[in-house]
């Protein structure tokens, strides 16, 4: 199966309609053999009560990025992912603008796929980093 950045990055932003992301406004971006990009802006949508980017937002797009990763490496007529655990490191605080989740792909088993999600602002500073693994599951007929 060959890469085509621009059919994964349609799919991931059409799976994104009527859901969560969709709320939060997380749209996918970039995409890679082994890793996945997508953004949220910052507003008090998704602030925690001091007028900072709320950590379960952050969370949020960490897993809605890593999931969707694992998807560039299943057959979704055949297979489905679930998250199944997911840990946060909180470096740095932001008030406004956007962040970036960038998934990248640390052991691809198959039925196991860890990423390591780091969530960057428009500096590259890193404002926290996460791990997620997901499970692959064959689909119920």
């Amino acid at each position: 199966m060959t890469f085509d950045k621009e059919k994964i990055l349609a799919m991931c932003n059409q799976f994104a309609k009527n859901t969560l992301m969709q709320t939060l406004e997380i749209e996918y971006i970039d995409a890679g053999e082994d890793f996945l990009t997508a953004k949220m802006p910052v507003n008090p949508n998704v602030h925690q009560p001091m007028g900072l980017l709320h950590g379960g937002a952050t969370v949020a797009l960490a897993e809605s990025v890593g999931s969707a990763a694992s998807f560039m490496f299943i057959n979704p007529k055949e297979e489905e992912v679930r998250g199944i655990e997911i840990s946060a490191n909180h470096i740095r605080s932001k008030r406004e603008g956007t962040v970036f989740g960038t998934a990248k792909i640390i052991h691809r088993g198959r039925t196991l796929h860890l990423w390591e999600i780091r969530i960057t602002d428009e500096e590259h500073n890193l404002i926290s980093i996460c791990k997620l693994t997901n499970m692959v599951l064959s689909r119920k007929k």
